[in-house]
């Protein structure tokens, strides 16, 4: 079952992504930049494939190697992302608030002003 926490998590993460946020490799000239990687796999959990396909292309827009399974009636979704990447921000609360998302996931964050 997948908990209320990495359910707001996912709320925050679809709505950064339809706001279009888009991860480089290359820093943009926005004030806040979040710098993030996540070396080894990791798993989440769901108990319903939306969730599950919405991660999945969350994570992909990233930029991270994800892997998606179905098993014992649920869904698991694997990522990794070995090497530094950035997102830029315009807004320091949205920066922040990606930011907590990310180290939910699992990730190493750097965040720079």
């Amino acid at each position: 079952m997948f908990s209320k926490r990495m359910n707001r998590a996912l709320l925050l993460a679809f709505s950064i992504c339809a706001s279009g946020v888009m991860a480089t490799n290359l820093r943009a000239a926005a004030p806040e930049v979040i710098n993030f990687r996540l070396a080894q796999w990791k798993a989440a959990h769901f108990d319903d494939a939306k969730s599950a396909e919405a991660n999945f292309k969350t994570l992909k827009q990233l930029g991270c190697e994800v892997e998606q399974d179905q098993h014992c009636g649920h869904f698991d979704v694997r990522y990794r992302c070995p090497s530094w990447r950035s997102i830029s921000f315009n807004s320091h609360d949205d920066a922040h608030r990606w930011e907590r998302w990310l180290k939910a996931s699992g990730f190493e964050t750097s965040h720079k002003h």
